[in-house]
């Protein structure tokens, strides 16, 4: 039990520690010191909500269908190394910063929409917590420890996204910095990706 929690920590961590529009959402509030307890909840409890419908339920299809077993560890593999081309890409490129006077959220309410926004209606956070960790989840047993694992992950980043934005403040407005998080991220999303493929 413990080692699936571990494993659905590090690969929810792993997948969700990628700087996105979210993200970035939740970091510029962060630094701004504006509405961050409701959005962190937001945004933990959405990837919760999510990630135990992927484990219960394609999760649970998964294991009734050893062959869609070997589909969604080549699928997910194949959207981890497209996942990292673009982190690899971001920062061979460059140019991105956190632009911290770019829009600003206003009222709880507008904050709460745009957050929600972020969340529901991106592609990504259904692939990433549906489908990935949701079929993942399937190669473990129990399959429902390695979801507490990937929900836990998820409260732990963004409570530290949040609330230590303020602290990350130079790091995140600086260009070079931003390259290398995209390098890390990236390489991570690979690592993920071979011990998927070569099921180590």
């Amino acid at each position: 039990m413990t080692e699936a929690a571990l494993a659905g920590f590090a690969l929810g961590f792993s997948l969700i520690m990628a700087i996105g529009a979210q993200n970035a959402f939740v970091l510029r509030q962060g630094l701004r010191g504006q509405h961050v307890l409701p959005l962190v909840l937001t945004c933990a409890t959405s990837d919760a909500i999510l990630i135990a419908a992927g484990v219960g339920g394609f999760g649970a299809l998964v294991s009734a269908n050893p062959s869609l077993l070997t589909v969604v560890r080549w699928g997910g593999a194949a959207f981890l190394i497209v996942y990292g081309a673009m982190n690899f890409r971001a920062a061979w490129v460059g140019g991105d910063k956190l632009d911290i006077k770019g829009g600003t959220a206003g009222s709880l309410g507008a904050a709460l929409t745009t957050c929600l926004l972020l969340t529901w209606a991106n592609p990504h956070v259904y692939l990433d917590t549906v489908v990935l960790l949701g079929g993942i989840s399937a190669q473990y047993d129990p399959s429902w420890a390695f979801g507490i694992g990937a929900a836990v992950a998820s409260f732990t980043f963004f409570f530290m996204l949040g609330f230590g934005a303020k602290l990350l403040r130079p790091v995140f407005t600086s260009e070079r910095a931003w390259r290398g998080l995209d390098i890390v991220v990236g390489l991570t999303m690979w690592a993920i990706a071979a011990k998927l493929l070569w099921g180590v």
